[in-house]
């Protein structure tokens, strides 16, 4: 891994909410190291994933949605991570989606620094029929901004992702690497346990459930390969937690088995995992819970 000519750097994975940043970096990195729904802002928090190969060691970092709807004290904390992480990489690919450049892919555009070397990940191409369309977007994308590269990929299928490595490792600079050949992630088990119950709970209720629903682990030990974790599913309203409870508990039970199985994937080993749910009524709001739990 110290050959001459290994390219090492890191690489922000930027776009609106939604168009898939968070199944490409799982793709680039062949892990589940960010969760993945089809709701909006399911990433909160800069996830680092690792990818390493006889070229290169590529340092992803999935940034949350840029947000410009809202403004509560949780969204301005991840607008700030952002644009914090958008001043300290090396690179960046800026996803967005197959069918045609949205108005909201806009200020996310308007966030990168000049001359900032960007690949231009044009996601979603399974569900692009008409390719005469693409080919015309791809031209309408390179009037916006002088892109290093333009790379039409399905994170979902994997389609095109080793193309779009390529492009990237191309604008790393040389160096040594700084994680080890087989390390994924720098993230914690402790944060990933959370953040694969909280995938589970948007992924089952959907629109149910407003993403502003947070994920504490209150307790994680390891007892020989088995690993006790202990967790609570905080919720903005008494009848959120209904809904995340539902019918004599069974809607949490299913998410419990799902975030459990995925664990258990994630990690190697047998997982025990319990969860509660408790109401905290607008912590969304409020600057010191957004910071308490970890999202500054």
């Amino acid at each position: 891994m110290t050959a001459p000519g290994l390219r090492v750097g890191t690489v922000a994975i930027v776009g609106r909410p939604n168009v898939g940043k968070s199944t490409l970096l799982n793709q680039l990195v062949g892990a589940h190291v960010s969760i993945t729904s089809r709701k909006a802002q399911t990433t909160r928090h800069r996830i680092l994933g690792i990818r390493t190969d006889e070229r290169a060691q590529m340092v992803f970092v999935d940034t949350p949605g840029f947000q410009t709807r809202f403004s509560n004290a949780l969204n301005r904390a991840m607008n700030r991570a952002v644009t914090a992480t958008l001043a300290s990489v090396d690179a960046i690919v800026m996803v967005i989606e197959a069918t045609g450049w949205d108005e909201r892919d806009d200020p996310v555009l308007a966030l990168i620094p000049p001359g900032a070397p960007v690949v231009l990940a044009v996601n979603k191409v399974d569900r692009v029929k008409d390719k005469a369309k693409l080919a015309q977007l791809l031209a309408a994308c390179a009037a916006r901004r002088e892109f290093a590269a333009l790379v039409p990929v399905s994170a979902e299928k994997g389609t095109q992702v080793k193309a779009l490595v390529d492009e990237v490792a191309r604008l790393l600079p040389e160096g040594e690497p700084a994680y080890g050949a087989d390390e994924i992630t720098d993230r914690s088990e402790r944060f990933l346990a959370a953040e694969l119950v909280r995938e589970r709970l948007f992924r089952l209720l959907g629109d149910e459930l407003p993403y502003t629903a947070a994920v504490v682990i209150d307790d994680f030990k390891e007892d020989g390969a088995l690993r006790r974790v202990h967790a609570t599913i905080y919720v903005d309203r008494q009848g959120h937690k209904a809904i995340v409870i539902g019918e004599k508990g069974a809607t949490l039970k299913r998410i419990g088995t799902e975030a459990r199985m995925a664990m258990e994937g994630l990690f190697g080993g047998k997982v025990f995992l319990e969860l509660w749910v408790k109401v905290k009524s607008g912590w969304a709001d409020s600057e010191a819970m957004v910071r308490q739990w970890g999202y500054e």
